[in-house]
């Protein structure tokens, strides 16, 4: 199989007995190739040692052949200003990616950018991945600018009731649910929540509402005095659990928004002499790195972070393209480690 000169699409259509376009659509890998065509256009293509001219496909589409993910800018204990959740999901984006073909343009969410202008209008790139927690109430307005003109976008985030836009999430309420379920299951009666529950927050308030109604399911009562507000770092999830300490709440379970409130929290009861979990369960929520080589080791709620950026991906890209999508809600599974298991 040999070509004169440096081989083009119409030598792939020649060898693969198929049309130039049908070779230029399984190149780009579109829905509208079947599977068995487009493995012999690749296979044909390996074979000639062809290179898609990105550039020129890039002109003739209109599209950048790149994807820009948006983080929100945490309060971090380091300058990453990055949540330690989110950099597994951003390897497994890129990686997803880089299979697809696209490249990758990073950066930090801004409240007053017009993001749509920034990244799809200007052809930087051809649509956009939003991550991050942050407050809901500061950036709504922003997302119902961008479902107003079109832009192709998805979200990491918990689905709110009126917004259209479309999400990949963890199934947060049945993340409360699990966490309820192992300390009920532990003997534990006295429960206390540390994390926004508000509709500031929707991911951490819909754990909340998992929780909470699975612990009232068995006659364990969560009240006002039970709850504590932190947002999603260590110092916040400290000072959450110490002011609980000082207002005299009795308590021998801890269930955290987020694994970084949870080691807060876990710093602020050994300072108490409190021991864990003799005293007290701790569970966590999202299984960062860090939850595994703590002391105690923190059992947690894990989200599937791989299997997230796949499906961010995937769904971008199937926008792109004009089909339809619908959200995608991934299950959480139980870690159990030694902050709830002698």
């Amino acid at each position: 199989m040999k070509t004169k000169g440096k081989a083009t699409s119409f030598d792939i259509a020649h060898f693969a007995g198929v049309s130039q376009s049908t070779v230029s659509r399984a190149l780009r890998n579109s829905p509208l190739v079947n599977e068995e065509t487009r493995r012999k256009v690749w296979e044909v293509a390996k074979k000639l040692n062809y290179k898609v001219d990105k550039n020129a496909s890039n002109l003739r589409t209109q599209q950048s052949a790149t994807l820009a993910i948006l983080l929100f800018e945490d309060p971090t204990g380091d300058e990453s200003q990055i949540n330690p959740f989110f950099l597994n999901m951003l390897g497994s984006i890129t990686r997803a990616c880089a299979k697809e073909g696209y490249d990758l343009l990073v950066s930090f969410q801004s409240i007053s950018q017009d993001w749509r202008a920034e990244y799809e209008d200007s052809h930087r790139a051809d649509g956009i991945i939003l991550l991050g927690y942050g407050d809901y109430m500061d950036y709504q307005e922003r997302l119902q600018n961008l479902l107003a003109q079109d832009t192709k976008f998805v979200c990491w985030g918990a689905k709110v009731e009126g917004r259209q836009d479309l999400t990949v999430s963890c199934d947060n309420y049945g993340g409360g649910q699990l966490a309820a379920q192992h300390l009920i299951e532990n003997g534990r009666k006295h429960c206390v929540f540390i994390g926004d529950a508000s509709e500031h927050s929707p991911e951490f308030l819909t754990r909340f509402k998992g929780f909470q109604n699975t612990l009232e399911q068995h006659n364990i009562p969560l009240g006002e005095r039970s709850i504590a507000n932190a947002i999603s770092t260590e110092d916040s999830g400290y000072h959450a659990t110490r002011s609980l300490l000082a207002n005299n709440v009795k308590f021998d379970a801890l269930f955290a928004a987020s694994d970084l409130i949870a080691i807060g929290a876990i710093k602020a009861l050994k300072e108490a002499g409190l021991k864990i979990p003799e005293d007290v369960n701790v569970i966590g929520f999202d299984n960062i790195a860090a939850a595994n080589y703590i002391t105690p080791s923190l059992t947690t709620i894990q989200q599937n972070t791989t299997l997230a950026g796949q499906m961010l991906v995937s769904n971008l890209l199937s926008l792109i393209r004009g089909e339809q999508i619908v959200d995608t809600l991934l299950p959480p599974k139980l870690i159990v480690r030694q902050s709830t298991t002698k």
